[in-house]
């Protein structure tokens, strides 16, 4: 394998534990957040955890893992958390209250990039709090580098080429591309490993950069869309017990569904 090194960038988010049943707000417009338990993205996480694999198996190959979220100061939890994992360096951009769309997001992380001299992004294909997935093909775009979406499986052929392993309809897909390249993280691609309290400590001592987006002052940040309301999804209606296949028929009937 040549000697070029990798500067992988790991971007990260803050969102409700995946744990926890979301609730909407008191005034209908938002999910509620006080007295919420936080955790790193589900998909991020294993984006931290395949970066930190590949430094791993590749030692000589791999340079830097940056670890990076965009979001409120209580984000340095997970960045420390991403540290812990072998991560080496983090930055924290602090949003304060505003909430980011993708493309803005996108924009930041493009700011980042270009900072970190960054040739790899491993990122999760999506945030559990809006669900856009389209983040991390939007930064691919910005940059005009390769992208790999929905990764269940990475191969590096060699330093420069890397193969992508998807899920699609009725089988598996194959691609490969050569860096600079964005890749974002499907659930099956891996488990992320359990950090120790030794580690937490020791990753205290790990460089952790603090931004906040009056930094990215040529950056556009302002939201284009407005939440106008939002609602609990309507119970379903309980099932019914049927005791024959003709009934069963006559119930689907019943609901036009046959």
């Amino acid at each position: 394998m040549a000697s070029k090194q990798l500067r992988i960038l790991v971007p990260v988010k803050r969102v409700v534990d995946y744990q926890i049943r979301p609730r909407v707000n008191k005034a209908g417009n938002a999910i509620e957040t006080n007295g919420v338990k936080f955790s790193i993205n589900p998909f991020d996480d294993i984006a931290v955890e395949e970066a930190v694999r590949i430094k791993e198996k590749n030692k000589s190959l791999v340079e830097n893992i940056h670890a990076v979220s965009i979001g409120p100061a209580k984000a340095q939890d997970i960045l420390r958390n991403c540290l812990a994992k072998g991560a080496d360096t983090s930055t924290l951009i602090d949003s304060k209250d505003v909430q980011l769309e993708p493309l803005a997001v996108a924009k930041v992380l493009k700011e980042i990039v270009d900072k970190q001299k960054t040739n790899l992004i491993i990122m999760g294909k999506q945030a559990i709090d809006d669900d856009c997935n389209n983040t991390g093909q939007m930064l691919a775009g910005l940059l005009n580098w390769p992208q790999a979406t929905n990764a269940a499986k990475v191969e590096f052929v060699d330093s420069d080429t890397v193969k992508v392993t998807r899920e699609i309809d009725g089988g598996e897909e194959t691609i490969s591309g050569t860096l600079p390249m964005v890749i974002t993280t499907d659930l099956r691609l891996n488990t992320p490993r359990y950090v120790g309290l030794q580690n937490l400590m020791k990753a205290k001592k790990k460089p952790m950069e603090k931004l906040s987006l009056k930094d990215f002052s040529n950056v556009d940040v302002q939201p284009r869309l407005k939440v106008i309301s939002m609602e609990e999804p309507k119970p379903r209606a309980p099932g019914v017990a049927v005791k024959s296949v003709d009934e069963l028929i006559e119930k689907l009937k019943d609901v036009k569904a046959i």
